[in-house]
Parts: C-alpha cells; sequence; structure tokens
C-alpha cells in the first residue's frame, strides 16, 4: 500500500458472489498443514520489523486481488511475453512486499509442499498485517485455489480515488458487497500514504470556478498543495492516509468528518444520508468500526474464482 491502498473500480467483470463462493474453511488445513498460520505470520512480521509500510501495501494487495476475478492470487503473477499480468497495470505499479508472501509460500513448501494456495496466505497476510498494526484478528476462512489469468487490461474495474458515490456503490454491488461493505472497508485508509497524482483533482482546478475542493478544510489543503505543487515532479511526493497512518483504528473517520480526507472517494462517503451515517459512527466507536470491518473483509475475501494450487506465487503452473 505504498500510494493508495486505493478503491478503484469499473465495471467490466460482475462477479456475483452466489457463483463465487467456494466452500470455505477456517479449519481447512489443520490436519494438512497444522503449522500454516503461524509460518505466514512470522513472515509478516519479520518483513515489518524491516519496513513500517508492509501492513499498508499486503492489505492493499489482498482489496487488488480479490476485486478482480475474485480472490486468486492473480495480482501475484508476472507479466509473461506479451501478456502484461494485474501487478503492471496502472492502479497497481505502486503494490509492493510481493516478497512477503514469495517467503511464507517458500517456507509453507518446505513444511507442507503443494497444500496451501497463495491465495489464502494473502488473505492471512492481509489478516495479520491489520492485527500487527493495532487492528482486529479474525478466523480466516480457508481454501481459495490460485487463478491462472491474469491481465493488466482488467486492472481497470478497480475502484478510482476519484468514483463518486454511486460509482463506489455500483463497484461493490457487482461483487456481491453492501453499502456498510464499501464505508467499512474504505476504513482500509486508515493505513497507507497516496502519492500526489491520487489526489491532485482535489487540489488543483477542481472545477471551472475552484481551484480547490470546498469540502477540504483549508489548511488542510493548503499542506497537500505546498506537498503536491500543480506541476510535481517529485514522483515520491504524497500525503500519509490519515494521522495515524501505521496504526488501525477509526482516526480516518474522525479525519474525514472534519473535511481531511484525501481522495475523492473518501469525501463522496459523506454525500448520502445512509453512508454519512455509518461514517459517524464509525468515528464515534471504534469497537463498530472493528466487527464492521472484520465481516466485510470475510465477505470480501470469500469471493474465489482459481483453480490450481501454485508452487510459486509468480507463476502458473
Amino acid at each position: 500500500m505504498a500510494t493508495v491502498f486505493g478503491l478503484a473500480f469499473v465495471f467490466l467483470f460482475m462477479f456475483p458472489i452466489s457463483s463465487h463462493v467456494r466452500a470455505l474453511s477456517s479449519n481447512y488445513y489443520d490436519h494438512t498443514c497444522p503449522h500454516l498460520e503461524s509460518i505466514v505470520a512470522s513472515a509478516v512480521k519479520k518483513a515489518i520489523s524491516n519496513d513500517k509500510t508492509v501492513p499498508a501495501a499486503l492489505l492493499r494487495m489482498h482489496f487488488h486481488d480479490c476485486f478482480i476475478r475474485g480472490c486468486d492470487a492473480s495480482v501475484l503473477l508476472n507479466s509473461k511475453g506479451n501478456n502484461k499480468a494485474e501487478k503492471d497495470g496502472p492502479p497497481n505499479i505502486s503494490l509492493h512486499a510481493f516478497y512477503v508472501i514469495d517467503e511464507a509460500k517458500k517456507a509453507l513448501e518446505a513444511s507442507c509442499p503443494g497444500i496451501v494456495s497463495c491465495a489464502d496466505v494473502l488473505a492471512l497476510a492481509a489478516r495479520d498485517a491489520v492485527a500487527l498494526s493495532g487492528g482486529p484478528t479474525w478466523d480466516v476462512p480457508k481454501g481459495r485455489k490460485d487463478g491462472r489469468i491474469s491481465l493488466a487490461t482488467e486492472t481497470r474495474q478497480l475502484p478510482a480515488p476519484t468514483f463518486n458515490i454511486s460509482q463506489l456503490q455500483q463497484n461493490f454491488a457487482q461483487r456481491g458487497l453492501s453499502i456498510e461493505d464499501l464505508v467499512a472497508l474504505s476504513g482500509g485508509h486508515t493505513l497507507g500514504f497516496s502519492h500526489c497524482s491520487s489526489f491532485q483533482n482535489r487540489i488543483h482546478n477542481f472545477n471551472a470556478t475552484l481551484d480547490v475542493d470546498p469540502t477540504m478544510q483549508p489548511s488542510f489543503a493548503a499542506r497537500l498543495r505546498s506537498v503536491c505543487p500543480a506541476h510535481n515532479k517529485i514522483k515520491s511526493a504524497g500525503s500519509p492516509l490519515d494521522s495515524t497512518n501505521l496504526v488501525f483504528d477509526n482516526a480516518y473517520y474522525k479525519l474525514l468528518l472534519q473535511g481531511k480526507s484525501i481522495f475523492s472517494s473518501d469525501q463522496a462517503l459523506l454525500t448520502t444520508p445512509k453512508t454519512k451515517a455509518l461514517v459517524s459512527k464509525f468515528a464515534s466507536s471504534q469497537k463498530a468500526f472493528e466487527k464492521a470491518f472484520v465481516d466485510s473483509m470475510i465477505k470480501m475475501s470469500s469471493l474465489t474464482g482459481g483453480q490450481e494450487i501454485r508452487l510459486d506465487c509468480k507463476v502458473v503452473r
């Protein structure tokens, strides 16, 4: 999640949830790979000790995987020959920390070869990333399979940071996800960082008459404009997604209500009574946010679509 852990979705492929839910189970590997969870957690912990941006990266990676063809680890596949894979699509160029999944998978292949899918490793790593950042933990249903198709062109289905509320709702609904899921999962923006390009539309040439989005708190907008001038040439320039961007908490919602959100798609959550009420609910109760986030993560990560168990997460068998 080094830029926007971003939501970006258009509407090419539809994944009705009913047609893609495989029978997942939290004890799927209890007998075939009993040390699975501790092996994945160890790889995630080690990576975080060296790089504090890893949790945001893993959470974003899991989202971007699940929103295209279901949670099938297609985001992990490398481009090959003329086929440009998802990870090389524009919204995914800034994804990083793939090595964490590779390390965990390598350890799993030594412990229980050919048993655990890369899709399950990524789902577990995303859960561990949240828990190790001070957020909730949960039982991850397992039994996903890995997909064989990964196309950069399909990353156009990801939710863009410029989306309005109707685009966001449509995008989530196509995956069987509700308005509550949309607001709860947007809370993943409590972790991470965005490059200027993802919110430039709000701080320069907002519309024909205004340079800056009027819903932004003025001093906050001024700070973003100083970091990201109109013709910014510094590729690494940008902003944390909230004031405690290494800690999983509900600060994202509190800042949203203060006019201090980064993306148009964040601000969009205040544009309908139902979504605004949910933002207020989560801003006032971290417990309510965490419960909703866990429920929505389990629902989202149950979108499945693969067929095999990859031995190397970067290449199909």
